[in-house]
């Protein structure tokens, strides 16, 4: 489960920049998840309050939006959103489609208290 990884990252990214800021506690982390990301968003969710626990962090609402995929074909030109891996064109059938969006995993804001 990489995901406990990666809300160990936020909650370090989240109370390092709240330390930069003076803040005192971090109260909520939005986080852009890209759906072609690899990122659970439930998995997340799960493993961030635990990972908060005896941080600046702890007790902070994860806020996760998902980014849909989109993608555009070499061959017809066509604009397509993608809801998974398979990345066929579905007007000309061409593969593969190339990917502009939904790879992404940031942080969008962070909210703190003085």
């Amino acid at each position: 489960m990489h995901e406990l990884s990666i809300a160990q990252s936020l909650v370090e990214i989240a109370c390092d920049q709240a330390e930069q800021a003076g803040a005192k506690r971090v109260t909520r982390v939005s986080v852009l998840v890209g759906l072609l990301s690899g990122v659970v968003p439930d998995s997340l969710s799960f493993c961030f309050p635990i990972v908060c626990q005896g941080t600046a962090a702890e007790g902070a609402e994860l806020a996760i939006q998902v980014d849909p995929a989109k993608g555009t074909c070499p061959k017809c030109g066509v604009s397509v959103e993608l809801n998974d891996f398979v990345l066929i064109c579905p007007s000309c059938g061409a593969f593969p489609i190339e990917v502009r969006s939904g790879r992404d995993l940031k942080v969008t804001a962070l909210e703190v208290e003085e």
